[in-house]
């Protein structure tokens, strides 16, 4: 075992991680895998941005690359992918070793067939080429999920068994995660909470997505400057903007102040459905601890008393908790373990019949 440990440790496969001493017989050093075991890749393919993380085996980060969006439409977001791995590996030293997982998070829902997911049509061609390419398992994963599984990992929520994530900007979604798992539901719907129905009202019907659309980042300022006063001048052209003008501005604070009760009933209703021991808030809009004192008053006149915080990874959670994914998946694989991704490229093809 000596012999094999070393020749292992001599081709970096293998390194010394630590050393165990007890209090009788001899001590004992403790291995992980090695920078030469190979790599993987966490993709967050987002509607603003999009940034990978190339990172070993060993836990070492070995590059990174993210991009800025503005007006891209789904196939063009999807085509980027290819673009930024090759940015990723020019920059990396891991590639003569081999990539062991490929995740890209989308704000889609994710599911084996993907039956539910707008421009799958142009995502599985993209895929069949990185197939192609680089010969490596590709996971699919919704980004909200990813973001949950980050802070779950190395965020807000790593000493707690049982938190949701909830997403709070351009578009909202909930992350769940128990005990290290993600729940994804039946056909990769749950936490989609910009779906309820709303608003509950006797005169007005239920909207498709309109939770999503009430509570996005374009609808807060749009009632921002239909409510906004002249006397304080042009209202907010951002939501950065408009958070920075609370100390001064009465309607500004009126106006965080009315989104923070509203993102109080929706925590709220899903804590009656779900009772999580902690809510994380992130997103654009949802990590700003301004929100916080009224979400948690909210929470608890709604329903009872659930630890609510900000998230602690901004906006690299989602790309963290993908490059997360692909790690542990990586490593079942090389155990002999079998995982169960929301969707696998190209074991997903056998099963399903997707047509590339």
């Amino acid at each position: 075992m000596s012999a094999a440990v070393s020749e292992l440790e001599r081709y970096d496969l293998l390194a010394p991680v630590g050393v165990n001493r007890g209090s009788v017989g001899r001590s004992s050093v403790t291995y992980g895998l090695g920078p030469r075991a190979g790599f993987v890749v966490g993709i967050d393919c987002g509607t603003t941005h999009v940034n990978a993380i190339a990172r070993g085996l060993d836990g070492a980060t070995l590059a990174t690359v993210g991009m800025q969006l503005v007006d891209k439409s789904a196939a063009e977001r999807f085509q980027l992918v290819e673009e930024i791995i090759k940015q990723l590996l020019s920059q990396s030293e891991a590639r003569s070793t081999p990539l062991r997982a490929l995740v890209i998070a989308l704000p889609n829902i994710i599911s084996a067939s993907l039956e539910r997911m707008f421009g799958r049509d142009i995502l599985l061609p993209i895929l069949a080429r990185l197939q192609s390419t680089y010969g490596a398992p590709i996971l699919l994963e919704n980004n909200v999920n990813c973001a949950a599984l980050a802070e779950y990992h190395e965020g807000a929520a790593k000493h707690h068994s049982f938190a949701i994530y909830m997403q709070i900007g351009v578009k909202t979604g909930m992350g769940i995660v128990l005990d290290g798992r993600l729940f994804r539901g039946f056909k990769g719907g749950a936490g989609e909470i910009g779906h309820l129905p709303f608003p509950w009202s006797e005169r007005e019907q239920p909207k498709w997505q309109q939770v999503e659309t009430y509570m996005g980042s374009a609808a807060l300022l749009e009632r921002a400057a239909m409510s906004w006063p002249k006397k304080d001048g042009a209202p907010p052209g951002s939501t950065s903007d408009l958070f920075a003008r609370v100390e001064q501005s009465l309607a500004a604070r009126t106006i965080v102040e009315q989104h923070a009760r509203d993102i109080g009933n929706l925590a709220a209703a899903c804590v009656s459905v779900l009772d999580p021991e902690l809510i994380v808030l992130g997103g654009g809009v949802g990590q700003n601890p301004q929100l916080l004192p009224s979400v948690r008053r909210v929470v608890n006149e709604l329903c009872w008393a659930v630890e609510v915080v900000n998230g602690q990874l901004a906006d690299q959670a989602t790309v963290l908790g993908a490059v997360r994914l692909a790690m542990d998946f990586a490593m079942a694989r090389l155990l002999g373990e079998e995982g169960k991704p929301a969707f696998l490229y190209p074991e997903a093809l056998t099963v399903d019949r997707i047509s590339v």
